[in-house]
């Protein structure tokens, strides 16, 4: 009886490990894409019922950390108390890294406060939504009406109002 038991087991293993097929190891890899793609964002982050902040993009890529990629480009608008929009961030790729809130454009990021007519170009910059800052340790170039700054490294409130260079290039005039 034992016999035929140990006979039945020996018969089962040996079907089993002849019958088994060759796994593909590339199948077993860990896949660190993306874990849910949207289309058409628009996030509205609100203070007192007043929208705040408008952020909008083509595309956006969630991964399994939190973390998203706007890899065709973002929007984010930055409105006054009164609800009237004040500043605009673009910028062709953007990322957002959930662990510290951090957002960064790069490519053509572009910062235009439409109510003093200032522009600022450069190739990164970094949004902190939490100390409502923007900077980057990039070369830039602000335009204002009367006179264009040129500098590596920048630091401004969100709105783009008040900024400050690390290191100017060129020569200013009429700094005040």
């Amino acid at each position: 009886m034992i016999r035929n038991v140990l006979l039945l087991i020996l018969v089962w293993v040996f079907i089993g490990v002849s019958c088994r097929e060759d796994i593909d190891k590339s199948q077993l890899e860990f896949y660190e894409g993306p874990i849910r793609i949207s289309h058409d964002i628009e996030l509205l982050h609100s203070d007192s019922a007043i929208v705040r902040t408008k952020l909008m993009a083509d595309k956006q890529l969630e991964f399994q950390n939190g973390n998203t990629e706007f890899p065709e480009g973002i929007v984010i608008h930055f409105f006054e108390k009164d609800g009237e929009l004040s500043t605009t961030i673009r910028a062709d790729r953007g990322y957002h890294e959930r662990k510290t809130d951090l957002y960064r454009g790069e490519g053509d990021v572009q910062v235009h406060n439409l109510l003093k007519d200032q522009r600022l170009s450069s190739e990164e910059l970094f949004w902190d939504p939490r100390t409502k800052k923007i900077y980057t340790e990039k070369f830039v170039t602000v335009e204002e009406p009367t006179r264009i700054i040129k500098g590596t490294g920048m630091e401004a409130d969100e709105g783009f109002n008040d900024y400050k260079f690390t290191k100017v290039t060129g020569i200013i005039e009429d700094i005040l």
